[in-house]
């Protein structure tokens, strides 16, 4: 999963470099982030085929928007971003089984933010039975930036753009497990009522 950020093209880079072979998912959240995320996700994967030119890593660009309005729309907004990142999960499990891919990998790092509290992650783990793989979980945002800059990805990453204008201002750190799994069952997320892979584009 890779976004226009700093960490998780770092975590890509860590996982190419120790063999791995990496699909490369972006969640396109237009309207709420815009057209400049975009090109930095395809500028950082291009970075990534630079470092690693032996290697086939393929670029999917998944819509994801419409998901965040149904959450807005359906849910408490302090939970929104475990909906999110829960969803985010179940689409890259349905791509990995498409591609034959075995875990799915992020860039999150224990504590950076809201979502990536110890108990959090927790609760987006149960979304999904595929193992997550998170190279800089125990990393610091220093140590992350440092290494970024060294694969040549920290500029790209800093480049201008619209970051997520849904987040709530107030997102839990400590999301109730069975709140979520109510809130889901309201969104109908199982029954497909929110289309896992909806406009799914390779590049």
């Amino acid at each position: 999963m890779i976004s226009g950020g700093i960490d998780s093209p770092v975590a890509a880079y860590a996982a190419l470099r120790h063999g791995f072979d990496v699909t490369a998912i972006h969640m396109d959240n237009r309207p709420f982030t815009d057209d400049r995320e975009v090109a930095k996700v395809e500028e950082l994967v291009g970075r990534l085929r630079t470092l690693f030119p032996k290697r086939t890593i393929p670029l999917l660009m998944i819509e994801h928007g419409r998901h965040q309005v149904e959450f807005a729309r359906n849910a408490r907004r302090n939970i929104g971003c475990l909906l999110c990142r829960r969803m985010m999960f179940r689409v890259a499990e349905e791509v990995a089984h498409k591609e034959g891919a075995v875990g799915i990998l992020t860039g999150e790092s224990l504590g950076q933010v809201a979502s990536q509290t110890l108990h959090n992650i927790w609760v987006q783990d149960q979304s999904v039975s595929l193992p997550i793989i998170r190279p800089l979980i125990g990393m610091d945002k220093a140590e992350i930036v440092e290494l970024a800059r060294e694969v040549g990805t920290f500029e790209i990453s800093t480049k201008p753009g619209l970051c997520c204008t849904i987040v709530p201002p107030r997102p839990t750190t400590q999301a109730a497990l069975t709140e979520v799994l109510s809130a889901e069952s309201l969104l109908q997320v199982e029954a497909g009522k929110l289309r896992f892979l909806p406009q799914l584009r390779r590049q």
